[in-house]
């Protein structure tokens, strides 16, 4: 094996037939998939993805794999950092195999997602998840994973369309990232390289699957009011009628000319939805003092501030508790660059990576996360295989 690849069959004991099979290689290895195919070997894949670090050649990469997976849906996105076999890292590209013996898949490249046409998109996704069920009668068990573009500011509209047509089928997923800087986000299928695309996956198998998401945090009783937005641009101008920076600050306490990937990490906000509440995370401020969002934002919304719990303990007891009935196989996730930052932020990084690994984690850092219905930030989103086929 290279000595900058590292992979592995996530299987419950020796000997096993791989439940799926996950590998890394080094963003900068010349020939990647080359690499990861011969550590795969001569398993006949359904499905494989590619998590792929922002400094790789991103096109490069999908080409060879193009080339050496010329009958398998091959799904690529670009990332904000990846989450491999050793839990938080970088400068890798993160491959996961779906063996036939146990998935079948179906995918679709969704493009101009601006200009979506959401019954013919609907439809689209309705009749592929019919047909895919048809043909796979005896793979009882179902998930579909969503990548998008994630600069694209289209998952809340995505979502909402392509949620209803799934049915009883569980959506999570990740936006595509590109490290810290917010230039271009990449996702790909089958060769085909986009943007302002995404690309959905439906997944039938002989495993038992459990879709989840979670965060760590906790609304408080501070709130904010936006009185003036931009949602096309999910731009917030004002906050309590003063400018939404400033005054942003000023509630959380911090100096407004400090505010930084840090601050918003550390102090984030979220809107409540019925009983529950889901995070409208702060991407920048822009150059006239107005907050840029992650995710959906709006005129009247009112925004309330959150306390973090302690991340290490939060995410050690729910992966737990999706072990209840026994361990899974494999956990694929996607977790927000906030996440990521707060752990850098409060020295974390190294416990979060050990939970990581200890309960077979793999996946990348997200620009925002897709669940259901809903695009959220600062959460995991994911979905845990089992080496058994009773309901979860």
């Amino acid at each position: 094996m290279s000595a900058d690849v590292n992979s592995g069959l996530s299987q419950t004991k020796a000997n096993a037939r791989p439940i799926v099979m996950t590998g890394e290689v080094s963003a900068t290895n010349t020939s990647p998939i080359a690499q990861i195919k011969q550590d795969f070997g001569t398993q006949d894949l359904s499905l494989l993805t590619l998590f792929i670090s922002p400094i790789a050649d991103f096109e490069s990469v999908i080409a060879e794999a193009r080339r050496h997976y010329p009958d398998t849906d091959v799904v690529g996105c670009t990332t904000a950092g990846e989450i491999s076999a050793s839990g938080y890292d970088e400068n890798k590209i993160i491959a996961i195999g779906f063996p036939a013996t146990g998935f079948a898949t179906t995918s679709l490249l969704i493009e101009d997602i601006h200009q979506l046409n959401p019954q013919a998109l609907n439809d689209r996704v309705a009749l592929e998840r019919v047909r895919l069920l048809e043909l796979n009668r005896d793979m009882p068990n179902g998930f579909a994973l969503l990548v998008v573009d994630g600069l694209s500011l289209a998952e809340d509209a995505l979502t909402t369309v392509i949620s209803p047509a799934l049915r009883d089928m569980p959506l999570f997923g990740g936006s595509a990232g590109d490290g810290t800087n917010f230039q271009e986000t990449l996702v790909s299928l089958n060769g085909q390289v986009a943007v302002n695309a995404a690309v959905l996956t439906l997944v039938r198998s002989v495993y038992r699957t459990h879709v989840f998401s979670l965060d760590h945090l906790v609304p408080t009783e501070q709130q904010m009011v936006v009185t003036e937005a931009d949602p096309a641009r999910r731009i917030v101008k004002s906050i309590n009628a003063e400018l939404a920076a400033p005054e942003y600050a000023r509630i959380v306490g911090k100096d407004p000319a400090q505010l930084d990937r840090f601050t918003f990490a550390s102090h984030p906000v979220v809107v409540r939805i019925g009983g529950a509440h889901h995070v409208r995370a702060i991407q920048q401020v822009n150059e006239d003092g107005e907050l840029v969002f992650f995710s959906a934002i709006d005129e009247g919304m009112v925004l309330t501030t959150a306390t973090p719990q302690n991340m290490v303990e939060h995410l050690s007891r729910k992966l737990a508790e999706l072990s209840d009935r026994g361990p899974p196989a494999h956990i694929i996730g996607c977790d927000c660059i906030l996440r990521r930052i707060e752990a850098e932020q409060t020295q974390m990084t190294r416990d979060l990576s050990e939970i990581l690994s200890t309960h077979n984690v793999t996946g990348f850092s997200t620009y925002g996360e897709q669940i259901g219905p809903l695009h959220v930030n600062h959460t995991m989103s994911g979905v845990a295989i089992y080496d058994s086929d009773e309901p979860h």
